[in-house]
């Protein structure tokens, strides 16, 4: 599988990103003919090798009349479904613009459908991000990693006057994304940029395992005195043996509790969406034996599940711990038994052999159903499982 990762070192914009997909191999020629199938036939695009604090990077100049109206999401849809590039990269270029919209509607507290874009609505903006999901499409990336991302600091002025940064809409668009400090005087990341991040990036942190293959540097407009106003990209393939996601544990100690509560607070968090939680006994202050409640979560569903926390227990505080994990991939199966039906997970492990687990809320109510033993449920089920053709043609991908 083929993944790329977005270093964002100096922030991300629509010009940066397409610059650096347009330097790893994209054609600027596919693109260009990609605007012009939109009925957008004065837009021409223009590149050009530049150095920023002394390192080579390419510069996209977009050039486009002035226009004086404002477009409407739907307008933009329109502009987009009536071209002639692939359906993927269609999609991808709505569901940014769709995040885009959500964003403005929830800052100017109007609908989606109300929201008359001013930038980002410009021919060059829509420039940008059609042509940057033209390029994903064309260079086959199957999966966006990418760093942390800075702001930037200080006052732009953007169409309803002067605002501080991030601008509104970036901030919005930026929730869970993690965000390191900068104390440069400029806005690094742009609307675009951060609906770009939040809509298609899958994981934010270092660089993941991969085999490398293209590097992309995309330069941005503004030339910056502390560094090089750069993005770069890199694009690898990986196995698809694994993937990468990043969970939120969190935990609180609690001595002061009964294990019913426990026991319901821990019913209400798989509810809400917990991944898992769990319960570690530990000795507290004043010699009281206490536990450990941990949570593994999202992180967009770490708010809720702190509520849950400090409304079911009694609790002052919850800690939260950002992690990465690996995950295997998986599919699930049904297994045809003498007793009737299990559900089933195949796992497939780094090394390609693929294991079969089956269902324990199956084999348990089997297993009293016909008053048989648990063990005897699940050998049967894997039996089952291995002398099964059609089971074992469908593996985890």
């Amino acid at each position: 599988m083929r993944i790329a990762y977005l270093d964002c070192f100096s922030g991300i914009s629509g010009d940066m990103a397409l610059g650096a997909l347009i330097d790893a191999g994209a054609s600027a020629e596919r693109i260009q003919s990609a605007i012009e199938s939109m009925g957008l036939t004065q837009i021409r695009f223009r590149t050009e090798r530049v150095r920023k604090k002394g390192f080579r990077a390419l510069r996209v100049v977009v050039e486009a009349p002035e226009e004086h109206s404002h477009r409407h999401l739907h307008d933009i849809e329109e502009l987009i479904q009536s071209g002639t590039f692939s359906d993927a990269a269609k999609k991808m270029a709505i569901a940014i613009f769709r995040r885009l919209a959500k964003a403005e509607a929830k800052v100017h507290g109007t609908s989606v459908s109300s929201v008359h874009f001013h930038e980002v609505g410009a021919a060059d903006s829509i420039a940008d991000i059609v042509g940057f999901a033209v390029a994903l499409d064309e260079l086959k990336i199957k999966r966006i990693e990418a760093s942390p991302v800075p702001v930037g600091t200080g006052i732009i002025q953007i169409a309803h006057g002067a605002v501080s940064l991030p601008a509104p809409a970036t901030a919005l668009l930026l929730k869970n994304v993690p965000i390191v400090a900068s104390e440069i005087q400029a806005e690094l990341t742009t609307p675009t940029g951060a609906a770009i991040l939040s809509e298609l990036v899958s994981n934010f942190g270092s660089m993941p395992s991969m085999t490398l293959k293209r590097i992309g540097c995309g330069a941005g407009s503004r030339d910056l005195k502390e560094q090089s106003n750069v993005l770069r990209i890199f694009i690898g393939k990986v196995a698809k043996t694994a993937s990468k996601d990043t969970v939120i544990q969190l935990e609180t100690n609690l001595d002061d509790i009964s294990g019913e509560q426990i026991g319901f607070t821990i019913e209400r968090l798989l509810q809400a969406g917990a991944l898992d939680v769990f319960t570690i006994p530990v000795q507290m202050k004043k010699n009281r034996p206490g536990v450990i409640l941990g949570v593994i979560a999202r992180p967009t569903d770490q708010q809720t599940l702190e509520t849950i926390l400090f409304e079911e227990t009694n609790t002052l505080g919850v800690r939260s711990i950002p992690m990465q994990r690996t995950i295997l991939p998986r599919a699930e199966i049904v297994i045809a038994t003498e007793w009737g039906d299990i559900r089933a997970k195949l796992a497939k492990l780094p090394s390609g052999r693929v294991v079969c687990s089956p269902e324990y809320s199956d084999c348990r109510e089997i297993a009293l159903k016909f008053q048989v033993s648990y063990d005897q449920v699940v050998a049967n089920a894997l039996r089952s499982y291995l002398e099964s053709d059609s089971n074992q043609r469908k593996k985890p991908s």
